[in-house]
């Protein structure tokens, strides 16, 4: 690998990295040239789309959240349904994956998963998550703390069956998170449910939907010089809601 420097300066650094990839033709390795003209330390951006105060959120988190997925839904943000959902392995050690909402109400959030996977296994150790929206065009955050419990059978076969014939099949023909030599294995497992179920696939007893019963909710507004407005909701023994202001 060759690298090659130019003048720098505190505020710009020009690199050339050339990074090694293998050719499938060749034996020898072809190098790839990049060229990067800030350093990550550059990076950044500064916040002054909006503000928010204590006294502009609704009295309850979920009508606040309503509120900003309404905004997200109207400013057409590319999937504003996706959401971070972090866990906890046995050991302790976090973990986290990209998930989509499928229901917001008073009751909490769901979303839909299969059981055996890594994420179920670990919601069925420590039943504990934190949900996480980063609406980036926006420039806000929503982040959920909670009990995670497991959706009613009917609740997660009316979801199911919602669902595209081709989801509906690779649920049964997915072992998530399970290690497979290649992909035909798994192309062969949907060919078999489809000529199994054809177009009326069951939903599988290892598929189904979690709800996320949020205990506190945090609403981010970035703001400039990164004094961002942060508003906690924390809720109560008598189930309402405590709202409080956090430093940035």
């Amino acid at each position: 690998m060759r690298r090659q420097c130019g003048k720098s300066s505190l505020a710009h650094v020009r690199r050339l990295f050339a990074i090694l990839c293998r050719n499938p033709n060749r034996n020898r390795p072809t190098p790839i040239v990049v060229t990067q003209t800030l350093s990550l330390a550059d990076l950044r951006k500064n916040y002054a789309l909006g503000s928010l105060s204590e006294t502009d959120v609704a009295p309850s988190p979920f009508d606040q959240f309503r509120r900003w997925f309404e905004q997200a839904l109207a400013a057409q943000l590319l999937e504003p349904n996706a959401m971070t959902l972090a866990t906890v392995t046995p050991d302790g050690r976090p973990d986290a994956r990209i998930v989509l909402i499928k229901g917001a109400d008073e009751s909490g959030f769901t979303f839909f998963t299969n059981y055996e996977s890594r994420k179920g296994r670990e919601l069925a150790a420590t039943p504990y998550g934190c949900l996480l929206f980063h609406w980036i065009e926006l420039e806000r955050q929503v982040r959920i703390e909670g009990r995670v419990e497991r959706v009613s059978e009917a609740e997660s076969d009316a979801y199911y069956h919602s669902r595209p014939v081709g989801s509906r099949l690779g649920a049964w023909a997915s072992v998530q998170s399970a290690e497979v030599a290649d992909r035909s294995i798994i192309e062969q497992r949907e060919a078999e449910f489809r000529r199994q179920f054809g177009d009326a696939p069951p939903r599988p007893p290892h598929w189904g939907g979690y709800r996320l019963v949020p205990e506190t909710l945090e609403f981010w507004q970035g703001r400039e010089s990164r004094l961002h407005d942060r508003i906690k909701y924390f809720q109560l023994a008598d189930g309402s809601w405590r709202v409080a202001r956090l430093s940035p």
